[in-house]
């Protein structure tokens, strides 16, 4: 066996170079209009498709790399191209996740090519598991799942919130409640074919940031699926619920098992921003000048830019041992997966009102692309568990103590 090494290896270094490039070349100077026009980039997820970086080979070759490096490393470019592109292209993967977390081999090798589409005719997939009253409170889901045993078909009904894709999607992945008594152990994952009855949104949601990507309210209207549907499984769901009823330890929460295996690849969203934010801000400092020098020679504005460099590397070594960790099956005792994603969303939001401040009054305006950065890193302190659920997790897993 090797020694230990940071160094990454051709195949990732390959990687690296070749979503860096799409990146700079495609996504970058298609930001600003898709963020000005809160839609979503199909120009660019068409040819993402075409050479490959979007689907699913892309996403299976990047989740079979051994080390786990891979995915956060592809997503980091993405987002340090523009974060409302990047995530259009990567929100796809929490469905497929879900998919990957709970789903049988049978309905891997089904639903995660539907949820991509083709190369020539690309779809995009959603995952709906937040609701009006549960977001970070997972428990609090209310949407339920019916089984109808005369046709073999689930029955959902409820309303999701904040879904990524939502209804525009080719396929939704859906958490409901199957046994209310058993509290968040009640509940499963389900998937909702393309063209299924019931299924309804009400339109996009104007944001804060982010804007290029698609989230919106589903709603489920006696939504019919048929058994197979449902992720993993009758006989392992119902072994699952018969365990609960017992008291025994459960396998954990069908939206708590996707969230865990994709809080290290939002910590790499959340660098990318950040990563980009600093470039931009170092590279203008270098260049304005003020009272007769250039910024860069003020302490001030040099130790800004050193903490910034600073705190996006740090953040990184905790997604990358995050993702490794996952990628192995190395336990979170410490709960290293919600740390490695808690430091890169907070990182993401102070380096990018740091990259404001060095700019001054030109970045706070739309004229440099950091206000947008700014905009778009808000959102890693909230989604898929905000920063109060992340210190709770690590708390709770390096007291062992159930802290409320």
């Amino acid at each position: 066996m090797g020694g230990f090494s940071l160094e990454l290896n051709e195949d990732q270094t390959d990687l690296r170079d070749w979503v860096h490039g799409f990146a700079k070349d495609v996504i970058r100077p298609a930001a600003s209009e898709w963020d000005e026009r809160e839609e979503t980039p199909w120009p660019v997820i068409q040819e993402a498709a075409k050479i490959g970086l979007y689907g699913f080979e892309a996403l299976a070759t990047w989740f079979a790399d051994p080390i786990g490096l891979s995915l956060p490393i592809a997503t980091e470019e993405l987002f340090w191209g523009d974060a409302g592109i990047a995530l259009s292209l990567m929100g796809t993967g929490l469905a497929a996740a879900g998919i990957f977390a709970s789903g049988t081999p049978e309905q891997l090798a089904e639903w995660v090519p539907e949820c991509f589409g083709t190369e020539d005719d690309p779809k995009l997939a959603a995952f709906c598991a937040s609701e009006p009253q549960a977001g970070s409170d997972v428990a609090g889901i209310r949407t339920r799942a019916r089984y109808d045993s005369a046709t073999d078909e689930w029955v959902l009904n409820g309303q999701k919130a904040w879904a990524t894709n939502g209804g525009i999607a080719n396929v939704h992945v859906v958490t409901a409640v199957v046994d209310a008594s058993l509290g968040s152990r009640g509940q499963a994952g389900f998937i909702i074919p393309p063209g299924t009855a019931g299924v309804s949104s009400p339109g996009k949601i104007r944001k804060h940031g982010m804007r290029a990507s698609h989230t919106a309210d589903v709603f489920l209207d006696d939504v019919r699926v048929p058994g197979r549907c449902l992720l993993g499984g009758k006989e392992k769901l119902d072994a699952r619920l018969a365990r609960a009823r017992e008291g025994q330890k459960s396998g954990g929460q069908a939206a708590m098992a996707t969230f865990e295996t994709t809080r290290p690849t939002v910590g790499a969203m959340a660098i990318g921003v950040a990563r980009a934010a600093y470039e931009y801000s170092l590279e203008y400092a270098k260049e304005r000048e003020a009272f007769g020098r250039k910024i860069i020679e003020n302490q001030s504005i040099a130790f800004d830019l050193a903490n910034m460099r600073m705190e996006i590397d740090a953040a990184r070594m905790l997604v990358w041992r995050a993702a490794w960790m996952g990628r192995n099956n190395v336990p979170f005792t410490a709960g290293e997966g919600s740390m490695s994603k808690l430091k890169a969303g907070e990182v993401s939001v102070w380096a990018t009102e740091r990259a404001i401040h060095i700019l001054g009054g030109a970045g706070y305006t739309r004229d440099h692309p950091v206000e947008r950065m700014h905009r778009d890193a808000k959102i890693f302190t909230i989604f898929e568990g905000t920063s109060e659920i992340q210190r709770l997790v690590v708390a709770r897993a390096i007291s062992g103590v159930y802290i409320r």
